[in-house]
């Protein structure tokens, strides 16, 4: 690799692959991107979800950063161990979860969570515990402006189901949620236009229920597609999540957005079966397999074709591969980051070349203690 790239490791020799490794200094410039478009750290309430790691919870902590979104219980009681103060379990409650949200709020009185609800019944359910524990419940109303995954439609029901939260004497009513994940055009302008159209539903939404006597305090709004644009509206606070790490998704869809990639996997050749064939360590358990291929940008090999994926392989079709030999290293910018990292008990601290530690995916799995 050449001296001047940034990711290459100075010394591979006991680094075993596939490992994921992250790098704190661009990870810190993307913090200071993030909070540079948002015209301070104020408002921004980033999700946790893509790294899942106190040590870049910390990290955003001492820009400031003190509001937080999360997919999971288990992600939500990282943030309390880590003593963030504003926490929005964006993932609405069912079944037994509903009843470790409230062991949430008993474990980390210092911390205020609140999580979202988009239907009567789960409402009625958070709200009976909450009566049952003499408990106060923080709730956001999750609205479906497009996405068709959550929340409810913003009309008149929307209105109905956001005074039955205002109402109830043991909920907060803490304002509007929309996750507007279907928009994702390349064009930021185009990106803007499509954005605009869906939030202002939201905010059309907003005045219906200011016009049934009801102020509605907050919204939350966005991830990393849309931050560009929610990160300029007043009074409202948007989530990005991927913008930490970045991944080669978002970097080749987006090129308006000043994220660093800042999270690399180290994989190796094992085999070269046929004369053009080049198969790595990088199987279903160790990179997103979700989507079509390319899995993974491979540095040094972008020619390459991506032509087959099992647990522990990928391989490769490329008209270089007599250029390489079994064993040797590669490096990989995953396409889809976030679930990549779930992968991974630890990632490997990069500094200037070096392994300098490693940090601990805390919040991998569905539960830590709660």
């Amino acid at each position: 690799m050449s001296d001047n790239l940034w990711y290459p490791l100075s010394d591979t020799s006991n680094i075993k692959s596939p490992s994921l490794l992250v790098y704190p200094e661009r990870i810190e410039e993307n913090i200071r991107t993030m909070i540079s478009m948002a015209g301070g750290f104020s408002h921004l309430r980033p999700h946790i979800k893509t790294h899942k790691m106190a040590e870049i919870v910390q990290m955003q902590q001492r820009h400031g950063i003190q509001k937080f979104k999360c997919a999971t219980i288990a992600e939500a009681e990282l943030l309390g161990q880590c003593k963030a103060e504003d926490v929005l379990l964006a993932m609405q409650p069912v079944g037994a979860n509903i009843e470790r949200f409230f062991r949430l709020m008993d474990a980390f009185p210092n911390t205020a969570f609140s999580t979202l609800v988009d239907n009567p019944k789960t409402l009625e359910e958070i709200g009976k515990i909450a009566t049952t524990k003499n408990k106060i419940a923080s709730l956001y109303l999750d609205i479906n402006n497009g996405m068709n995954r959550t929340g409810c439609q913003p009309d008149h029901k929307a209105v109905v189901l956001y005074r039955a939260m205002e109402e109830h004497p043991h909920i907060i009513a803490k304002g509007l949620h929309v996750y507007d994940g279907h928009i994702r055009d390349p064009e930021i302008t185009d990106r803007t236009h499509r954005c605009n159209a869906a939030f202002d539903q939201v905010l059309k939404l907003k005045e219906a229920i200011k016009k049934d006597g009801i102020i509605v305090p907050n919204l939350v709004a966005g991830g990393s597609p849309s931050f560009p644009i929610h990160s300029k509206r007043p009074k409202v606070e948007p989530s990005p999540g991927t913008t930490l790490l970045w991944d080669a998704r978002y970097g080749g869809l987006f090129p308006d957005m000043p994220f660093l990639h800042a999270a690399v996997l180290f994989i190796r050749i094992i085999s070269k079966p046929t004369e053009n064939t080049i198969c790595f360590d990088l199987g279903h358990k160790s990179v997103a397999p979700e989507m079509d291929f390319p899995r993974v940008q491979i540095l040094g090999l972008e020619n390459s074709e991506q032509i087959g994926q099992s647990e522990e392989h990928l391989v490769v079709r490329s008209n270089r591969a007599h250029e390489f030999e079994v064993g040797d290293a590669f490096y990989a910018i995953p396409i889809h980051i976030c679930p990549t990292v779930a992968k991974y008990e630890e990632v490997l601290t990069v500094v200037e070349g070096t392994i300098t530690g490693s940090w601990k995916v805390a919040a991998r799995n569905q539960r830590i203690t709660i």
